[in-house]
């Protein structure tokens, strides 16, 4: 059944739900509590909201001021500003400062898809992943948006989280499983290749794994919500027990979670391997579904690659 809440307003709910007990957490909008779905948070806790404006690189600088005083920031700002204009005070003010500063991108990627290139996020894995420092996190659906968000009032450290604006079809029946961050999950076994997927991608990669399976073909599924630190044994096992890698990702297809596997891959365990995004070009404006269908980003096209890529496998052995 398709999941009606946004992983926004998870992130919402259960920070209220956390601050009844940890008032150190602080929220941080830069005029965008109602995209950030924080006007609740805001009101039931107004000393723990922090309200900036527009001004993007003031929010990172104040967030790191409140960490270092001891609060718990998460700064709620689109991914697009957030990773581009504030990219300076990312990297000196929390990664290089080492403070304790959660950035959540809100809608990422092509979430804005009809406000084109201005508002596309698909640069912004690859900025963030060359930080020294910082963990980036991409939450699959409602259930892993929880866990990951519980982890993250724990987690000492500066981190960067993408999320979608959209509901998005669950991938998980329950929030009964173990999320670690730096961990993949393994959603689904095979043998033939792997699938790695982050964020909404990973329910096209489940997808597509069942359309696989049809054909005789196994597939297993990873979800790599975490694009750093990351999970080096996984992909190790993947590529050494299934013999190809299949990456798809919400992102340009240069410096992102393809890019972080096939960086592993090459240099440890080199099988045949290939990486589905956004190409190097501006990212088309159109609705979200559009977009993804433009660019291959869809369980067909997924599948059809993978039998492609299970056949040259075939080939080379």
């Amino acid at each position: 059944m398709a999941n009606t809440i946004p992983n926004r307003q998870v992130i919402c709910d259960t920070l209220l739900e956390l601050s009844q007990h940890d008032r150190a957490i602080t929220v941080l909008a830069s005029d965008s509590r109602g995209s950030a779905a924080m006007g609740a948070f805001a009101k039931q806790f107004p000393e723990q909201f922090v309200e900036t404006g527009i001004a993007e690189q003031n929010i990172v600088g104040i967030s790191a001021g409140l960490a270092h005083s001891g609060k718990k920031p998460f700064v709620t700002s689109p991914a697009c500003f957030l990773s581009m204009r504030s990219i300076e005070q990312v990297k000196v003010d929390v990664a290089y400062s080492n403070t304790n500063v959660k950035l959540i991108g809100i809608s990422g990627g092509i979430s804005y898809g009809a406000l084109g290139m201005s508002h596309h996020s698909v640069q912004d894995l690859a900025v963030m992943r060359a930080i020294p420092g910082l963990a980036i996190i991409l939450p699959a659906d409602r259930h892993e948006t929880k866990k990951m968000t519980e982890a993250l009032v724990q987690y000492e450290g500066g981190v960067y989280v993408r999320i979608g604006r959209n509901p998005v079809e669950d991938v998980y029946d329950n929030d009964d499983y173990e999320f670690v961050i730096g961990k993949a999950v393994t959603m689904r076994q095979g043998r033939d290749l792997t699938i790695i997927a982050a964020g909404e991608t990973v329910r096209i990669a489940l997808d597509a794994a069942k359309l696989l399976a049809a054909a005789g073909v196994e597939a297993r599924v990873l979800n790599m919500h975490t694009i750093k630190p990351l999970d080096h044994e996984a992909i190790f096992q993947a590529a050494s027990e299934t013999g190809a890698i299949i990456t798809i990702e919400e992102h340009s297809i240069h410096g992102g979670l393809g890019a972080a596997v096939a960086e592993v891959v090459i240099q440890h365990q080199p099988v045949p391997m290939k990486i589905i995004g956004i190409p190097d070009e501006p990212a088309i404006a159109g609705k979200t579904a559009e977009v993804f269908k433009h660019y291959g980003l869809d369980a067909d096209n997924v599948a059809r690659i993978a039998k492609e890529l299970a056949a040259q496998k075939g080939a080379l052995r």
